[in-house]
């Protein structure tokens, strides 16, 4: 008996001397994370608003005959098609 009751009170001695020791620093590390952040690319914002275009519907119904229209419309395609390009190389430059 009087050796269980040594061997309790060596035991909680034990216990005793453990719950006073401070826990180890946390180990603080300094890592780099890179992330990509979205900006405005200048070549679009140098291309500007949409430009009014001349095949506009008053146009083609103020214009006298087919041909005027057909020629309305043909300028109209080529504005597209500039601007379309314009557009383009607009959007290839951003992407570098």
């Amino acid at each position: 008996m009087k050796r269980l009751a040594i061997i309790s009170l060596l035991a909680l001695a034990g216990c005793a001397g453990r719950a006073g020791l401070t826990p180890p620093e946390p180990e603080v590390k300094t890592v780099e994370v890179k992330v990509a952040v979205p900006v405005p690319c200048a070549a679009l914002a140098k291309l500007g608003p949409e430009p009014n275009y001349a095949d506009t519907d008053a146009a083609l119904l103020a214009a006298p005959d087919i041909f005027e229209q057909a020629r309305i419309l043909s300028k109209g395609r080529l504005q597209r098609i500039k601007r379309g390009s314009e557009y383009i190389a607009a959007r290839v430059a951003c992407t570098f």
